[in-house]
């Protein structure tokens, strides 16, 4: 069987293709913007670089394949209604065009008529998939609450229940919803795959229905911590949006839409899950020990953010060539095994911190949540190591080369683009913050910001060097 996974970068699409790789009776394809953002396994893939909005492209993923998974979408953008309904129309009628038998896609949960704008958008998108049953058959899952390691929402309570001993919460709090675990999740997926069923088919997969004030008591409770809640009628979603783009690792535009969305109940309204798989959906407490462990062990497989950004759309050697300006600390490390400084720079960030005026990134992190941006409570997946398409705190990794480098782009709030990178060469370390600023505006900025980049910089590579000489690393 051919199969075709989009979204192979994202918070699902990670984890489904571990799962998928592991099935030896399917060949498998992924459809990515950038090869290079695929971190494992790749000589048991075949890659396609191009996008949903390039039909040549297109065409090149769909064209052989048997069964297409559709895991794609534009939350991130403005105009990501518009963008969502356009990708879903091109990727049904190539797939049909190319003989795709059958299109597998995780939508939400949640009934069209109270459903928020984004919870919409994603029932839109299902619609779309499964307008032409004559030619080729849809699967369309719709889950609510994903309760895993790196999840949004998982984050997003346990963060809150880790910073706030005593909350004055919304009304929505009191909403019902079916919590699922992501495993079981990837395992709907999967047995979509072997789904032995000639039309269309909407599954609803959940656990128990529960209120999000029970989902965060009970996480609190398998914490070990004492939490009290107070729902009060006059939070406005703009306020709350606020403060979870605040204490938790989500930025202003997801926390909005997630606040929009809870609204509404979104509780399974059929009942195929249970007729067509043999699947018994963990409880929501087997799921949050599960996420916790993984958090506790480094093993988080993918998080919310992996394919947030534009990353993958940058030409970043051209426009880190065309910086104006740079900050360039060199230090000499012929006296110290280069392997040492690499896993020294690759611990940088969450929270290792940032090896020195940590007080000052927290402000700066501070400041980028005000205004919507990421901040630095969005910490990394892994303590130690790093891949391409990581978030690290306001940074994204766009490039790594074992032993040799790592590049970060700023995905702050910015005046500009900025990148931090770090190269081993010639028995030196290399360390450079380039800035390409916006007028006159950017360039303000850095000029404010210089006597705070020398203290900064100067003591990162500094210290970078004294925990690779003294085995400080945070493992």
């Amino acid at each position: 069987m051919k199969v075709l996974l989009t979204g192979a970068n994202g918070y699902i699409g990670r984890r489904l293709k571990h799962k998928l790789l592991d099935d030896k009776n399917i060949d498998l394809r992924v459809m990515v913007r950038d090869k290079s953002s695929l971190s494992s396994n790749l000589a048991n893939i075949e890659i396609v670089e191009g996008s949903t909005f390039d039909i040549d492209s297109l065409k090149n993923a769909l064209n052989g394949v048997d069964v297409a998974y559709y895991l794609v979408h534009s939350l991130t953008s403005k105009d990501y209604e518009q963008k969502d309904r356009l990708s879903a129309q091109n990727f049904l009628q190539t797939a049909v065009a190319c003989g795709v038998k059958k299109i597998i896609y995780l939508g939400g949960l949640g009934q069209k008529e109270t459903a928020s704008t984004h919870l919409k958008s994603r029932i839109e998108t299902g619609e779309i998939l499964s307008s032409n049953s004559e030619d080729i058959q849809t699967i369309w899952f719709r889950a609510g609450v994903i309760i895993g390691s790196g999840s949004a929402s998982f984050e997003i309570i346990r963060n809150i229940i880790q910073k706030l001993p005593i909350m004055i919460t919304p009304k929505w709090v009191e909403t019902l919803a079916q919590p699922i675990g992501v495993d079981d999740v990837i395992e709907y997926l999967h047995q979509g795959l072997y789904l032995s069923y000639d039309k269309n088919l909407v599954v609803d997969i959940g656990a128990q229905q529960m209120s999000y004030r029970d989902m965060m008591l009970k996480t609190a409770q398998i914490m070990g911590l004492k939490r009290y809640l107070f729902p009060v009628p006059f939070l406005s979603p703009k306020i709350s949006s606020y403060w979870l783009a605040i204490f938790t690792p989500v930025p202003y535009n997801i926390a909005s839409s997630l606040i929009d969305g809870l609204k509404s109940e979104v509780i399974v309204q059929n009942q195929n899950a249970i007729k067509y798989f043999n699947i018994v959906p963990k409880s929501f407490n087997d799921a949050v020990f599960q996420a916790l462990h993984e958090i506790e062990t480094n093993q988080v497989l993918s998080r919310w953010s992996d394919s947030f950004g534009d990353v993958w759309e940058k030409d970043h050697v051209k426009d880190i060539a065309n910086a104006v300006f740079v900050d360039r600390q060199v230090r000499d490390i012929s006296y110290i095994d280069s392997s040492k400084i690499f896993e020294s720079f690759m611990c940088i960030g969450g929270e290792n911190g940032w090896f020195g005026y940590d007080f000052l990134w927290e402000i700066r992190g501070f400041i980028d949540k005000l205004f919507g941006g990421y901040g630095t409570n969005r910490g990394r997946r892994d303590s130690c190591s790093l891949r391409i398409g990581d978030g690290v705190d306001f940074w994204k990794v766009v490039d790594v080369v074992q032993n040799r480098r790592l590049l970060l782009y700023a995905q702050m709030k910015l005046p500009g683009k900025a990148w931090l990178e770090f190269i081993i060469e010639d028995n030196k370390l290399i360390q450079s913050a380039y800035f390409y600023p916006n007028g006159i505006i950017g360039r303000l900025y850095w000029y404010a910001l210089t006597p705070a980049h020398f203290l900064i910089f100067s003591n990162m590579i500094d210290n970078i060097i004294k925990r690779s000489n003294s085995n400080l690393q945070k493992k």
